[in-house]
């Protein structure tokens, strides 16, 4: 039985090429900026990209979106372990990136719609599992913030399974629970019929309650404003928003850093110039704490040439020191924030858990009385 309980609404995120989450072109739209678009190429000032490198290989990349799994179902011949150019993601681009971490999108491709949602879901769940286990020199599955440390410790990239679209989870509270014991540990809301353009159902209260009390990252990308500040009042773990088509309010950016969250800023702008004057704007309206990168590599978005695979990371993070970034607001942009959220939101699961046992314990006492 469904576990929906509102009125059906309509979706508020528009269908487009990648999945129910909307045209990742979009993500490349920063006129809000007023900033000329110009696709030139960038030369960081000389010894800057070598001590970007230097800094990568102590905090690499947490890369907040890779459509990986979707291209590989779409490329059923590949080699990624030793390079594979019909994508923008291998195994070796990721080394030479300094990526050590990634959440690998379980989007499914747009027209998919009810139980066919849940399916291809399930498809590229599997495919991703399957295609870690096959590479265990490179990367690891990452199922806790424990996975992530240990992953990095040991010189391993590594995978996190996530974002599931939220119409995948068919309005049920036990599918999310099923996709918690396989692994995914992020979920975008957008899309479904529990958020509205005014904000979250009821049962939307629920899931995000439940994301929480699970351990698994709420998603806020794709959502209107008005969602996301509900969302984020009711979340107890720190939220993220790894992919958002538009520039994101100030006024979320300041109720997320209230919730210890992150922005990702997707390398999708016209030029390296534009996705780092986009990662100065978050960092001086909300601080150095709120900001991380998303590559959204292999997901049909537009990347500059600069930026064009996995492996241009370097040529960003040298751009910021370029800027005068300090040492320790690159540390928490490439790995710090990241992992935080990781961190906090596997502690809410313990905390909120270890309550529900305690009530119980007590319930169950008093019985015996």
């Amino acid at each position: 039985m469904a576990d929906l309980q509102d009125e059906p609404q309509t979706a508020t995120a528009a269908v487009g090429k990648f999945g129910d989450f909307g045209d990742l072109d979009a993500l490349g739209d920063l006129d809000s900026l007023a900033l000329p678009r110009t696709g030139a190429s960038v030369e960081p000032v000389a010894g800057s990209l070598e001590r970007a490198r230097e800094l990568l290989a102590a905090h690499p990349i947490a890369d907040g979106l890779s459509g990986l799994a979707q291209a590989l179902r779409d490329t059923p011949s590949h080699d990624i372990e030793h390079g594979e150019r019909t994508l923008e993601t291998d195994i070796p681009r990721l080394r030479d990136g300094g990526v050590g971490a990634q959440f690998w999108s379980l989007h499914t491709p747009s027209g998919i719609t009810g139980d066919g949602t849940l399916t291809a879901t399930m498809e590229q769940l599997d495919l991703v599992r399957s295609l870690v286990a096959g590479y265990p020199e490179s990367m690891r599955l990452a199922l806790s913030v424990d996975d992530l440390a240990d992953a990095r410790n040991c010189g391993r990239i590594a995978v996190l399974l996530g974002p599931v679209a939220g119409p995948a989870l068919g309005d049920s509270l036990g599918t999310l629970r099923a996709y918690h014991a396989l692994g995914v540990r992020s979920l975008t809301l957008a899309g479904t019929r529990w958020t509205q353009r005014t904000g979250l159902t009821s049962f939307g209260h629920e899931v995000v309650r439940e994301m929480n009390r699970l351990g698994i990252v709420v998603d806020l990308s794709g959502c209107t404003p008005e969602t996301m500040h509900r969302a984020l009042k009711v979340a107890q773990a720190p939220v993220v928003i790894s992919h958002h088509p538009e520039r994101v309010p100030d006024d979320v950016l300041r109720q997320l850093r209230a919730n210890r969250g992150v922005c990702m800023v997707p390398c999708t702008a016209a030029s390296l110039r534009e996705t780092a004057d986009h990662l100065d704007h978050v960092r001086d309206a909300v601080g150095p704490e709120s900001v991380a990168l998303t590559g959204a590599y292999d997901t049909g978005a537009h990347h500059a040439p600069d930026l064009a695979d996995v492996s241009c990371f370097p040529r960003l993070i040298a751009e910021l020191l370029d800027r005068s970034w300090p040492e320790p607001d690159i540390d928490a942009l490439t790995w710090g924030n990241v992992y935080r959220v990781v961190r906090d939101t596997d502690f809410v699961a313990r905390a909120m858990q270890d309550r529900r046992s305690a009530s119980t314990a007590r319930v169950t006492t008093l019985d015996d009385m």
